[in-house]
Protein backbone atom coordinates (compact mmCIF):
# COMPACT_ATOMS: atom_id res chain seq x y z
CA UNK A 1 0.00 0.00 0.00
CA UNK A 2 1.22 3.51 -0.86
CA UNK A 3 2.28 6.13 1.82
CA UNK A 4 -0.32 8.28 0.03
CA UNK A 5 -3.20 6.10 0.25
CA UNK A 6 -1.88 5.25 3.89
CA UNK A 7 -2.28 8.88 4.34
CA UNK A 8 -5.76 9.04 2.69
CA UNK A 9 -6.80 6.71 5.23
CA UNK A 10 -5.79 7.77 8.09
CA UNK A 11 -7.22 11.34 7.02
CA UNK A 12 -10.62 10.11 6.31
CA UNK A 13 -10.36 8.46 9.75
CA UNK A 14 -8.96 11.63 11.98
CA UNK A 15 -11.73 13.77 9.90
CA UNK A 16 -14.35 11.49 10.67
CA UNK A 17 -13.39 11.48 14.29
CA UNK A 18 -13.10 15.30 14.55
CA UNK A 19 -16.25 15.78 13.40
CA UNK A 20 -17.97 13.13 15.64
CA UNK A 21 -15.78 15.24 18.63
CA UNK A 22 -17.71 18.35 16.84
CA UNK A 23 -20.90 17.42 16.71
CA UNK A 24 -21.88 14.15 18.69
CA UNK A 25 -19.16 14.71 21.81
CA UNK A 26 -19.21 17.94 22.41
CA UNK A 27 -22.84 19.04 21.92
CA UNK A 28 -23.50 15.98 24.38
CA UNK A 29 -20.94 17.47 27.14
CA UNK A 30 -22.12 20.92 26.82
CA UNK A 31 -26.13 20.20 26.58
CA UNK A 32 -26.86 17.27 27.46
CA UNK A 33 -24.30 17.21 30.78
CA UNK A 34 -22.71 14.06 29.38
CA UNK A 35 -18.56 14.57 29.75
CA UNK A 36 -17.50 11.34 29.60
CA UNK A 37 -18.43 11.33 25.27
CA UNK A 38 -15.58 13.82 24.89
CA UNK A 39 -13.46 11.85 27.00
CA UNK A 40 -13.63 9.35 24.70
CA UNK A 41 -14.01 10.62 21.40
CA UNK A 42 -11.12 13.02 21.93
CA UNK A 43 -8.89 10.35 22.99
CA UNK A 44 -9.78 8.25 19.99
CA UNK A 45 -9.11 11.67 18.24
CA UNK A 46 -6.03 12.60 19.41
CA UNK A 47 -4.56 9.21 18.50
CA UNK A 48 -5.97 9.85 15.10
CA UNK A 49 -4.64 12.93 14.60
CA UNK A 50 -0.97 11.36 15.83
CA UNK A 51 -1.57 8.59 13.06
CA UNK A 52 -2.16 11.11 10.51
CA UNK A 53 0.49 13.08 11.31
CA UNK A 54 3.12 9.73 11.08
CA UNK A 55 1.41 9.17 7.82
CA UNK A 56 1.83 12.62 6.64
CA UNK A 57 5.66 12.34 7.72
CA UNK A 58 6.34 9.55 6.02
CA UNK A 59 4.43 10.39 2.97
CA UNK A 60 6.62 13.78 2.92
CA UNK A 61 9.67 11.75 3.21
CA UNK A 62 9.27 8.97 0.43
CA UNK A 63 7.56 11.83 -1.86
CA UNK A 64 10.25 14.97 -1.27
CA UNK A 65 6.98 17.54 -1.05
CA UNK A 66 7.80 20.91 -0.26
CA UNK A 67 6.57 23.24 2.34
CA UNK A 68 3.62 24.05 0.26
CA UNK A 69 2.77 20.84 0.25
CA UNK A 70 3.63 19.76 3.69
CA UNK A 71 1.26 23.22 4.71
CA UNK A 72 -1.21 22.03 2.87
CA UNK A 73 -1.68 18.57 4.08
CA UNK A 74 -0.96 19.74 8.05
CA UNK A 75 -4.07 22.73 7.79
CA UNK A 76 -5.95 20.36 6.56
CA UNK A 77 -6.18 18.39 9.54
CA UNK A 78 -7.23 21.47 11.62
CA UNK A 79 -10.53 22.38 10.42
CA UNK A 80 -13.91 20.06 9.87
CA UNK A 81 -14.15 18.62 6.82
CA UNK A 82 -10.90 19.32 5.54
CA UNK A 83 -9.18 16.07 5.29
CA UNK A 84 -12.18 15.13 3.29
CA UNK A 85 -11.35 17.88 0.99
CA UNK A 86 -8.07 17.10 0.81
CA UNK A 87 -8.33 13.10 0.22
CA UNK A 88 -9.66 14.23 -3.52
CA UNK A 89 -6.52 15.31 -4.32
CA UNK A 90 -4.62 12.78 -2.76
CA UNK A 91 -6.34 10.65 -4.95
CA UNK A 92 -5.42 11.70 -8.08
CA UNK A 93 -2.06 12.04 -6.97
CA UNK A 94 -2.23 8.19 -5.69
CA UNK A 95 -3.47 7.51 -9.11
CA UNK A 96 -0.48 9.32 -10.68
CA UNK A 97 -2.63 12.47 -11.84
CA UNK A 98 -4.95 9.72 -14.01
CA UNK A 99 -8.69 10.40 -13.64
CA UNK A 100 -10.15 7.50 -10.64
Amino acid sequence: MSTIRQLRIAGIAEGVSFIALLFIAMPLKYVAGYPLAVTIVGSIHGFLFITYLIAMFRALIEHKWGRKKIAEVFVASLYPFGTFILDRKLKLEDNGGAAP
